[in-house]
């Protein structure tokens, strides 16, 4: 197994069927996982502890996803956070996150195998 010591992810879902996987997937790999349900405790997580990698629904109850990356890239200390975005909603949605900078995005459902490959590379880069 590679070297993930010390390595936190900060999952943003609310769907606790889509949660329960995707902490089953990272936590597989050895990474530390925190999870959150919605946008507002996002941005309080982010603001007391500055995870590795966010991983987040856009589709998320209060603050949306789109506007917790935003708030990312426009928060000096979290700027340079890698960002994998997730939806169920289609292209537009893919494009709108991508457009503000998001690393990463996902269509719901996605290809365990390739998620969990692109969390690897994120947190290698």
């Amino acid at each position: 197994m590679r070297d993930t010591a010390q390595k936190r992810i900060l999952l943003v879902e609310d769907e606790d069927n889509i949660a329960f996987a995707l902490s089953y997937l990272i936590e597989r790999e050895g990474y530390i996982l925190h999870r959150v349900a919605d946008g507002a405790a996002a941005i309080s997580e982010l603001d007391n502890s500055k995870p590795d990698l966010v991983v987040l629904d856009a589709m998320i109850p209060g603050v949306s996803g789109f506007d917790v990356c935003q708030y990312i890239r426009e928060t000096e200390c979290l700027s340079d956070l890698k960002v994998l975005m997730m939806s169920a909603a289609g292209t537009q949605a893919q494009r709108k996150a991508l457009d503000i900078g998001a690393d990463a995005f996902f269509l719901k459902p996605f290809d365990t195998r390739e998620l969990t490959g692109t969390v690897r590379e994120l947190l290698d880069a």
